[in-house]
């Protein structure tokens, strides 16, 4: 049975910080807008390969933490968090849905992915804890466990992007029985803003590029039930 607390926490998504730092130029579109444009790039757009071989560090040195959203088009998406784009994620999970499912529910430039586990593991943060509820746009699409340990994939992932700060794209394949299987394998990357509600919650706010024509929401949430 879905929680009153998480739809609780999924109606207060505005954040005082997000509103700042979104900018209102009067040029450029946000990156949930790019990353909608994807199926309509082709392999030639690699750009994510050619920063991350150039292993510069991230153009903008604060503390925001750098969330990506990936996975082969046909297959399921991943989720990495990161406090550091140079040092291995935090966390990392499989989500319950395809990436063709992703594109579908940014149709409205909003999307908000709860997670929610029921475990309370003793000396454990919050997101260490392992089995999550996953929730997209307030509808239930299954169950996640987080990973211990990286794939060969999502690491091949992560060294690609360790000198992109923000960003969507498509990025070389590290098998091509898998881009033959699944299709282009796509990312989104950006900074959020980390709030730290109590031990049991959390959110992340994506803070929009500057320049963006109109904020856009990407917001993901953390909630363990008491």
């Amino acid at each position: 049975m879905e929680s009153p607390s998480l739809f609780s926490l999924l109606r207060h998504t505005t954040n005082p910080k997000k509103s700042s730092k979104s900018g209102g130029g009067s040029k450029g579109g946000g990156l949930l807008r790019m990353f909608k444009l994807l199926p309509m790039l082709t392999n030639g757009c690699k750009m994510a390969a050619l920063l991350g071989s150039l292993h510069r560090k991230p153009l903008l040195t604060d503390r925001a933490t750098t969330v990506t959203l990936f996975g082969y088009r046909k297959a399921r998406l991943c989720l990495a968090i990161q406090e550091d784009p140079h040092r291995p994620p935090v966390f990392v999970v499989e989500l319950p849905m395809l990436t063709t499912a992703l594109h579908r529910e940014m149709a409205s430039d909003m999307l908000r992915i709860a997670l929610e586990t029921e475990t309370r593991s003793h000396k454990k943060r919050l997101l260490e804890e392992y089995v999550w509820a996953v929730y997209c746009n307030g509808r239930k699409v299954g169950y996640s466990i987080r990973r211990k340990n990286m794939s060969e994939e999502e690491a091949h992932v992560m060294q690609l992007l360790r000198g992109v700060s923000m960003g969507a794209g498509v990025l070389p394949s590290l098998s091509e029985k898998e881009y033959a299987a699944d299709g282009e394998l796509t990312y989104i990357r950006a900074r959020f803003d980390r709030v730290v509600g109590s031990k049991d919650s959390e959110s992340f706010y994506m803070i929009n590029p500057e320049g963006a024509s109109s904020p856009q929401e990407l917001s993901i949430f953390f909630l363990r039930l008491r």
